[in-house]
């Protein structure tokens, strides 16, 4: 069976790494017509937009993509490509395994976790308001007459929304998944000790749909901060992790340390009928046309893009394979090798070549 799948190649070292990927998973013999778009500062030299209709048209059309890293300018008025292709796609659902592969450096072993967080609301909705603007005035004033509470005439706003249907929906599929992948506890992260209306309400959806699955899968709960301090202390305790956004963010951030780095992250935006997958890292441009950095997020996003497309057994040989040359240590790139200036580091090209030798002998 064909797929036709989108492929974002990113900018900075995005072409780099999507090519080792593109290349280890058609080495798995699965037969795939990329359809070829582009997105980031490629694309804004070319049309004049960060993000052309062109690029989110392919998705829709194909309902799988596989995407590079991508810049986005720091500090102006564009908002971030990744946070528009999925609210552009409501693709409401980040997946972000954090897993240990032997040769990853890392203080902690046999690492197996799995970070659902919620792409759509909380305070990356994009609702915001400028410091001095006459809409933030207002809204300062509005609040003052509202809740009696003051804030500085020379604050920037920005807007939390949770709602009731979009935690229901995020913590349903995290329980889903935990059943469909024999996963046996979730845990909803929140701060609802504070924030009682926004994070209140997700941790109260979040008890009613775990009542649902309580004779299948554990629930449990953790405040934010306390979670932070548990996974480096105890990260075997846990499991899947469901959170809102911002939270969601910074603690998959915090798991992808525990196994290694961001360079072993895999991740995946998962909507109803759609989905994009994607490296966590970003897009590096001082690397970019070096062939130096390591591909190995891009591929492992490229074997959970698979498992989404019912292509389990080449899942297994790609991830399998990773896991072999990560392992024996000798053909990787610089920073998986004990000491970084080892010069016996291998180049992105040649660890995906290792990886594909090693794809061929599993077949």
């Amino acid at each position: 069976m064909q797929h036709r799948i989108t492929l974002i190649p990113g900018d900075g070292i995005g072409y780099e790494v999507s090519l080792a990927a593109t290349r280890c998973i058609e080495a798995c013999g699965v037969d795939i017509k990329w359809d070829n778009v582009l997105a980031g500062s490629d694309a804004l030299k070319e049309t004049g937009e960060l993000l052309p209709e062109s690029a989110l048209a392919s998705i829709r059309k194909n309902k799988v993509a596989l995407k590079g890293p991508i810049t986005t300018p720091i500090g102006t008025g564009f908002r971030s490509v990744n946070v528009a292709i999925r609210h552009a796609l409501d693709l409401y659902a980040c997946l972000r395994p954090a897993k240990s592969y032997v040769g990853v450096k890392s203080r902690f072993k046999d690492i197996d976790l799995i970070i659902v967080r919620e792409n759509s609301e909380d305070l990356y909705a994009g609702i915001e308001y400028e410091e001095g603007k006459p809409e933030t005035l207002g809204l300062i004033e509005r609040i003052k007459r509202d809740t009696n509470k003051v804030i500085r005439l020379d604050s920037g706003i920005s807007i939390k929304p949770i709602s009731e249907f979009a935690s229901e929906r995020i913590v349903r599929f995290a329980f889903e998944y935990a059943l469909k992948n024999k996963r046996k506890k979730v845990t909803c992260v929140h701060k609802a000790n504070i924030m009682k209306f926004s994070d209140g309400l997700f941790l109260k959806t979040a008890r009613q749909v775990a009542s649902e699955f309580s004779s299948k899968v554990v629930f449990d709960e953790a405040i934010v901060d306390n979670m932070a301090m548990q996974l480096v202390q105890k990260p075997h305790n846990y499991d899947v992790l469901v959170l809102p956004n911002l939270y969601g963010d910074i603690v998959s951030d915090l798991c992808a340390g525990l196994v290694g780095g961001l360079g072993v992250a895999p991740g995946a935006n998962i909507g109803s009928d759609m989905a994009v997958f994607e490296a966590v890292h970003g897009s590096a441009p001082k690397y970019k046309g070096k062939n130096k950095v390591n591909p190995t997020a891009m591929i492992l996003s490229g074997a959970l893009m698979l498992r989404y497309i019912g292509e389990n057994k080449a899942a297994d040989i790609l991830e399998e394979a990773v896991k072999e040359v990560i392992a024996e240590g000798k053909l990787v790139t610089y920073d998986l090798k004990p000491d970084p200036s080892d010069p016996s580091a291998v180049g992105t090209l040649e660890m995906s070549d290792a990886i594909i030798s090693k794809i061929k002998e599993n077949l």
